[in-house]
């Protein structure tokens, strides 16, 4: 359908500019990002085998914005690439845009209002996620396998019984 491949690029758009800005601008970014990195993620992500300097979480993330946008954008692999990008929007938005922080109120609202346009990418990111592109969800097709399992089934049953039947004497 012509709306997806326009909708998934241009909603992917979004994800690959602010990738290649993060990377480009890991250390700006970084400094933003630090005071949650700091108290949410990086004791975590000590006991783990990989980098967890800031800027290198952030070029992390900005690549994986691209890699994921670019995806998207392309209609390859688009759960998963969706999933990938509302992962990362999610933690962009809580350590990027904590308007309740703000004391200002001109701070607060600007804020507010990127984490409420960070909010509506992670709806049109849900949206991709749940598209099946007019083809049956897998739960549907489930459903559907067991129903004609069990007309299947009670059909067998019919016959054997009606066979055992036919050979028994009344």
């Amino acid at each position: 359908m012509i709306l997806r491949r326009v909708a998934r690029p241009l909603l992917a758009a979004v994800f690959i500019t602010g990738g290649l800005n993060a990377i480009r601008n890991a250390e700006g970014h970084a400094q933003a990002a630090e005071p949650f990195l700091s108290e949410n993620v990086l004791p975590a992500a000590e006991a783990l085998p990989v980098e967890t300097d800031p800027v290198a979480v952030v070029k992390f993330d900005g690549a994986v914005k691209v890699a994921a946008g670019s995806m998207l954008a392309l209609g390859r692999f688009r759960r998963l690439s969706s999933l990938a990008l509302l992962t990362s929007i999610t933690a962009t938005t809580v350590a990027g845009h904590p308007f309740w922080e703000k004391r200002d109120q001109g701070e607060r609202a600007q804020e507010q209002v990127q984490f409420l346009k960070n909010a509506g990418l992670a709806g049109g990111l849900l949206l991709a996620m749940a598209d099946t592109e007019g083809k049956p969800s897998v739960g549907w097709r489930a459903k559907r396998a067991a129903r004609k399992a069990r007309k299947q089934v009670e059909d067998t049953t019919a016959k054997a019984t009606g066979a055992v039947e036919s050979v028994l004497p009344n």
